[in-house]
């Protein structure tokens, strides 16, 4: 009876995320947006190297609880005015599995007062599978019809986005997938990819020399989903450490870290609180991020980034 209920409650949520939002999540994408934004390629101005791991709602029985892993690399070149990148990821929830991979690509302006105006774009695709006939319907090994037919198709897509910063601000307005692609081949409206629309921005204060404060906030509107909101705030200290809480529409608490362990190597690690139906069998999503920059001249000391 357990199971059923788990099974039930997955069901509900995955259900959820069919109709809404279908990008894979990340709570710490304010370290690399180059995975909402292509215009964001090549922005820290080095060669940069990021990968994030999201599981979610640990200790689910039964398996079927979502996993995504990212991989991304971007470079500048011609003087910091282009930036080229790679996204690589495999998303996986209950029996279906998304992988794939974009180029990115941006032309970046320098405009007075020492900002930045990017435009970007990102090119690939992800294979797409679903495996119906491994849904156990019933102790008998009933049949049903809608279960008998197993998916498995190359799903290309494309994006743009927009970037502006500064040192102290960014504003970003992205879709990273445009194309309404059909998933299945059944022609229902239901097996469709969404587009998004991602809205993003942040602000770096200074409180004094050894304490800053990053507040940011993204917006994300697809079809067939209430709008949702993501606030954070993270507080650095000494350009080492730092710690934040983040606010998400619809979701639990959420709270992250982030270390500078070495010059070139940053750390993340978040914990999201597990609310609604599902937090009876499950206790939380947990989320790592890695990323590794090469400085031209190792000889210089590397300016710190916060975004």
């Amino acid at each position: 009876m357990k199971k059923i209920a788990i099974f039930f409650a997955l069901s509900i949520a995955a259900i959820s995320q069919a109709f809404g939002q279908q990008d894979a999540l990340f709570s710490q994408y304010m370290f690399n947006m180059m995975l909402v934004n292509p215009a964001y390629t090549g922005s820290r101005d080095v060669v940069s190297l990021s990968s994030m791991y999201r599981r979610q709602w640990t200790n689910l029985e039964g398996g079927g609880a979502p996993e995504t892993m990212t991989f991304s690399a971007d470079v500048p070149f011609k003087n910091q005015r282009m930036g080229a990148g790679l996204v690589a990821f495999n998303d996986k929830i209950g029996i279906s599995n998304n992988a794939g991979f974009y180029c990115t690509y941006a032309y970046r302006l320098r405009l007075s007062n020492n900002s930045t105006l990017a435009m970007g774009a990102n090119f690939g695709g992800s294979y797409y599978t679903a495996n119906f006939s491994d849904v156990k319907l019933s102790k008998n090994n009933a049949t049903d019809a809608a279960f008998n037919s197993n998916v498995s198709k190359f799903i290309p897509n494309l994006g743009l986005g927009l970037y502006y910063s500064t040192d102290k601000l960014y504003i970003g307005l992205s879709s990273p997938r445009i194309l309404n692609n059909q998933l299945d081949n059944s022609g229902t409206t239901l097996a469709k990819q969404s587009r998004h629309l991602y809205l993003m921005g942040g602000y770096l204060l200074k409180l004094n020399h050894n304490l800053k404060l990053r507040p940011s906030a993204l917006v994300k509107q697809v079809s067939g989903a209430p709008m949702q909101l993501d606030v954070n705030c993270n507080l650095w200290l000494y350009d080492k450490f730092a710690i934040g809480a983040t606010y998400r529409t619809g979701a639990g608490p959420l709270g992250l870290i982030e270390i500078q362990l070495l010059e070139q190597l940053r750390f993340g690690y978040a914990f999201e609180y597990t609310m609604g139906k599902i937090s009876e069998y499950s206790h939380g999503t947990h989320e790592l991020m890695l990323r590794y920059e090469f400085g031209y001249d190792k000889t210089k000391m590397m300016t710190p980034r916060y975004f």
